[in-house]
């Protein structure tokens, strides 16, 4: 019998080199007489005769009528005794392997005597000699035979023959075997890729669907993760008596973890909103909660702004995020409160400072996928720039556009987005009654 064991899958796996089996078929013995005209079954003289001439027309027709035409040949049929063996693993630590890479040839197997799995599983299946399918220095399988039922010895010629036929098989046998390697990366990218487009749409669903309408105020947005999904998010969180808590965040590092937590943190920002109102207190209760279920290596920057659209008053606290700008008659003020990241210490307090918007002052809440990202020489974009970019004068989705430009034009045509990038430009209507002195 002969078996082929694959290192890298199931024995009787059908690859691209073929099925691994172990065949057990007779020898060929002489061909007796043949049988005479009067033998059993066979026709007789006229009858021979007359079936020549009855098939002759139709057998010339299909001969001269009919066009050759290329059919696929038939697997060729395993001989009667044919028997599927079960797998048997060579790992590379098997000493069966080093010695099969010593002598590089056929092997009888019964003058062997070491602790073998494998060896032992070849001697248990009926093998007794193995011929090693190596390839590129490293053995991928093994051609194993069973005695022959003459019980006759596998002679030097026989050898001979399967190590010639094992030179040939090896390489097939390896592209076959990397072929199906493809095939489950190719697999495996398929299936990460349809889990990440499932988390970008449950993630989609934590932020806002649609930029609140808010009177007396223009509200510009956007957002772009790094990857398919992202860790920060942003959020417009209602609150009694015509308040509203702009919140803008970002969780460390990236991807399917940062998404976690990112989703994390959106509900409890909005499940403490409504019920401690000032984001000081928000914050805390926020972080005191994070510090408990976040990985010790995993944080949360976060700004919490409670805007009252009548009067444009604002009272903030920040949770070490990048300090917002906004543009005003006087120039660009900076909103600025001191606060630790969320997630990293428990029982932190955040200092909350207040802002009054004044008609056509105009706010730039931002990432620092933005004031972060590098150029190709490695400088930083730096928050200079995005200070600079917010007292432009452009505002709202204009400023938005500007600052996008300005960024492609920073990194180079070439740059590959290292961080996600959120922007969120506020701005009061010039219209607007001014509801008190900032």
């Amino acid at each position: 019998m002969a078996q082929a064991v694959d290192k890298t899958g199931p024995a009787a796996e059908q690859t691209d080199a073929g099925p691994a089996v172990t065949a057990t078929a007779a020898e060929p013995t002489p061909a007796g007489p043949p049988a005479g005209p009067g033998a059993a079954g066979g026709p007789v003289a006229g009858q021979a005769e007359t079936t020549v001439q009855a098939d002759a027309q139709p057998r010339l027709r299909a001969w001269f009528g009919r066009r050759p035409r290329n059919v696929a040949p038939k697997p060729p049929a395993l001989p009667d005794g044919t028997a599927l063996e079960p797998d048997i693993e060579l790992s590379d630590d098997d000493p069966l392997a080093g010695y099969l890479m010593k002598v590089s040839g056929a092997v009888d197997i019964r003058k062997l005597e070491f602790d073998s799995p494998a060896l032992s599983a070849l001697k248990a299946a009926g093998a007794v000699l193995v011929v090693p399918l190596i390839s590129a220095g490293t053995t991928i399988g093994l051609l194993s035979l069973g005695p022959r039922l003459s019980e006759r010895d596998y002679t030097a010629e026989d050898r001979h023959l399967l190590n010639a036929l094992a030179g040939y098989a090896a390489p097939a046998v390896r592209v076959g075997q990397l072929v199906r390697e493809q095939q489950e990366e190719a697999r495996e990218r398929e299936r990460i890729e349809q889990e990440l487009k499932v988390a970008r749409l449950v993630q989609q669903q934590f932020l806002p669907q649609a930029l609140p309408d808010l009177s007396g105020w223009q509200v510009a947005m956007f957002y772009r993760p790094a990857r398919t999904v992202g860790g920060d998010f942003y959020d417009f969180i209602p609150l009694p008596g015509g308040q509203v808590m702009v919140v803008v965040g970002d969780v460390t590092d990236k991807g399917v973890p940062a998404a976690m937590v990112m989703a994390s943190t959106h509900a409890l920002m909005r499940a403490a909103a409504p019920r401690l109102i000032n984001p000081g207190a928000v914050l805390g209760r926020v972080n005191d909660l994070l510090f408990t279920d976040t990985p010790a290596h995993m944080f949360v920057t976060c700004l919490a702004l409670l805007l009252d659209t009548g009067t444009g008053h604002v009272t903030f606290a920040n949770a070490g995020h990048d300090v917002p700008y906004v543009r005003t008659a006087d120039g660009v003020a900076e909103l600025r409160a001191k606060g630790m990241p969320l997630g990293l210490m428990p029982g932190m307090t955040y200092e909350e400072k207040a802002f009054t918007f004044r008609p056509g002052d105009c706010a730039l809440l931002y990432s620092d996928g933005l004031s972060e990202a590098h150029g190709p020489d490695r400088e930083m974009f730096g928050f200079g720039r995005v200070a600079a970019l917010a007292g432009t004068g452009a505002s709202g989705q204009a400023l938005i556009d500007l600052c996008l430009t300005e960024l492609d034009a920073f990194t180079g045509p070439d740059h590959e987005q290292e961080d996600d990038i959120t922007l969120l430009s506020l701005v009061r209507a010039s219209g607007a009654d001014s509801g008190g002195a900032p």
